[in-house]
């Protein structure tokens, strides 16, 4: 059996609860409103650690959870609840996106390396629930990306926010995305609001209302 090691981290998404992510709107003539994502997509990040293997909570590996700090711990045991399915060094505003149903991300701090020479660099895991919920999943109104089959609602200021489609969350789906494509002209005619997704391919969601 591995040891366990933990780390400091101050980051949303960590609990059962639905945490509503926000994402940009794009007005009717194709010009993006100027607004930057809302404070619950952007977690802090984890104080340096010290521990096993050469990287801490790298690709396939697991981590416990926790309200102040994060352990890894190995994915057969009965502690581990989420496992890393894509890791990339740098920050997430600059690095590739996570995996579409990623259900929260952790930022990880520059770090001394397991052999005592050089360091890890700061980077981020994009991590997957073990078990259900999924808040990353279609229509669940979480996960740090907003996809294809999610409910949105208008949160001001040019921002739509994520909420669960059945209506469970705390407010209410006004839209949902229904496709992605690559530009406005390619949406349904049925389409009411233009949703920036980020990334390529089809970086623009068509949502129509619920």
């Amino acid at each position: 059996m591995r040891g366990s090691r933990s780390v400091g981290v101050t980051c949303w998404a960590l609990t059962a609860a639905l945490i509503l992510t926000g994402c940009q709107l794009l007005s009717s003539d194709d010009a993006a409103v100027d607004s930057t994502p809302t404070a619950a997509r952007t977690p802090s990040s984890l104080a340096p650690v010290s521990g096993f293997g050469t990287l801490f909570l790298a690709v396939g590996e697991c981590s416990s959870f926790g309200t102040t700090a994060f352990t890894e711990v190995p994915c057969a045991g009965e502690r581990a609840a989420a496992k890393v399915v894509a890791r990339h060094d740098g920050k997430v505003g600059e690095g590739p996106l996570c995996p579409p149903t990623t259900d929260f991300v952790l930022h990880i701090g520059e770090q001394p390396a397991e052999n005592g020479t050089g360091s890890n660099p700061r980077g981020y895991a994009c991590m997957r629930n073990l078990q259900p919920p999924h808040p990353g999943d279609p229509g669940a109104g979480g996960g740090p990306r907003t996809i294809v089959g999610d409910c949105i609602y208008g949160a001001g200021r040019g921002q739509v926010r994520e909420t669960a489609c059945d209506g469970s969350g705390t407010r209410k789906p006004q839209y949902k995305v229904t496709r992605a494509v690559d530009t406005q002209a390619q949406c349904p005619a049925s389409t009411a609001l233009y949703v920036q997704l980020g990334g390529a391919p089809d970086p623009v969601g068509c949502a129509r209302p619920v």
